[in-house]
């Protein structure tokens, strides 16, 4: 695998964006390459502001504990499922995300859905669409953070179809269902029917609501609400491209991310370039992040280190890493640099490089897994190093990040 076949989604992390390409691979088998960095997820965005109704609707068909699958730990290290970090039972889901137990998160929001848990965690009113829509985006967007997006796209089932009736505020004719959500279904809805396209036809369904959404935002003089659909529109763009992707319809991909626009802020530009990647064109990345003025002048330079890499340059994506890593202090650089020490024979540094990044607090899957890799090259008893390296992270301060660490974060 490639490093551009690694790097789309660098700039979103699942959580921010658990529709990327990236979530569905997290469940398939790691290659032995080294991978360049991924910056590590975040806590859930905020919904936006839920729709005001005086309907009342009942939801008790998404509270059926049938619905919902166990987690099994079985694939956590013992290192974690032993530590006092552990949360205890009472912990508040709102605590359990800020901290980054994402699995105990998941876990939590359904005990609330289903009244299967402590007396602390009551069962949501079936009435309650905007607590019963948060806790199932918690569960959704936690399940593809701990490598279980085959359960989250079973579950999502039992959303069936999002544009029926019951979904649908007849006095206002705004929908009842949280914007993130509705999107996270998309790609869920498709993972779990087996069916890819379903959800390009899905992302266009969403984009022309958010079209009609920008014109009644101009025609009231809604400033902040037409920047909001305009952003959310630029965002599906990105969505369908990678759907286009994944269905390997790389011409059809092409045409359609030369259509998207950039909105000013260079963000656009850096997930053409970045998408540009996965599709191994560099000469195309490039242009997209040129002229991208002094706030796009970091992109530009990430852009190019990448692009060296894709093209087999690693000195020279060497020296831009250094370079780079010089004025950031950024855990993507820090990969990068280390998987270029090791293409360029440096091994104990790269060693070095990765080793210092645990140190200093860094724990993403791609940092763990590239460090493991490093150890296997090191020494045919490498499983003691690794065993070392779970406990130093399980040593490591909660975070909203991501804490709890899985046996394939250290290919154990």
């Amino acid at each position: 695998m490639s490093p551009t076949q690694r790097l789309t989604s660098s700039h979103s992390t699942p959580l921010n964006d658990p529709l990327s390409p990236k979530t569905a691979a997290t469940e398939e088998k790691s290659q032995q390459r080294p991978i360049p960095g991924q910056r590590s997820p975040g806590a859930p965005p905020s919904p936006a502001p839920p729709v005001k109704t005086t309907v009342t609707k009942d939801f008790s068909f998404l509270l059926r504990p049938e619905i919902y699958h166990s987690i099994n730990p079985v694939n956590i290290p013992a290192a974690f499922r032993n530590s006092s970090k552990q949360p205890p039972a009472d912990a508040s889901l709102e605590d359990l995300l800020a901290k980054g137990h994402f699995r105990a998160a998941a876990i939590a929001a359904v005990q609330e859905l289903t009244a299967t848990g402590s007396p602390e965690r009551p069962r949501v009113d079936p009435a309650d669409h905007q607590r019963i829509f948060s806790l199932l985006y918690t569960r959704l967007a936690c399940l593809t953070l701990i490598d279980a997006t085959s359960i989250a796209a079973q579950e999502v089932r039992a959303l069936e179809d999002l544009n029926a009736g019951v979904y649908i505020d007849e006095t206002t004719g705004e929908h009842l269902v949280p914007w993130e959500l509705r999107v996270l279904n998309v790609r869920l809805q498709a993972l779990g029917f087996s069916d890819p396209r379903r959800s390009v036809m899905s992302y266009h369904d969403l984009a022309r609501e958010a079209r009609e959404q920008i014109s009644k935002a101009t025609i009231r003089h809604d400033n902040s609400a037409r920047e909001l659909w305009k952003a959310r529109l630029t965002d599906l763009g990105i969505h369908v491209t990678g759907a286009l992707i994944e269905m390997d319809d790389l011409a059809g991909a092409a045409r359609h991310l030369s259509t998207l626009k950039d909105r000013g802020d260079g963000k656009m530009a850096l997930s053409r370039a970045l998408l540009w990647l996965h599709l191994g064109d560099t000469e195309a990345a490039r242009r997209s992040v040129q002229d991208s003025g002094e706030d796009g002048k970091h992109a530009e330079r990430v852009i190019t280190a990448l692009c060296q890499m894709a093209d087999g340059d690693y000195d020279a994506a060497l020296q831009s890493w250094q370079d780079l890593k010089g004025g950031v202090a950024d855990e993507m650089v820090g990969v990068n640099l280390a998987v270029c020490l090791l293409y360029t024979g440096k091994l104990t540094e790269a060693r070095s490089v990765f080793e210092d990044m645990v140190n200093t607090g860094y724990s993403s899957h791609t940092l763990l897994f590239n460090l493991s890799t490093t150890y296997e090259l090191c020494t045919e008893r490498n499983r003691n190093l690794k065993l070392g390296l779970v406990e130093k992270v399980a040593d490591l301060d909660e975070t909203p990040r991501g804490w709890e660490k899985n046996n394939a974060d250290f290919k154990l």
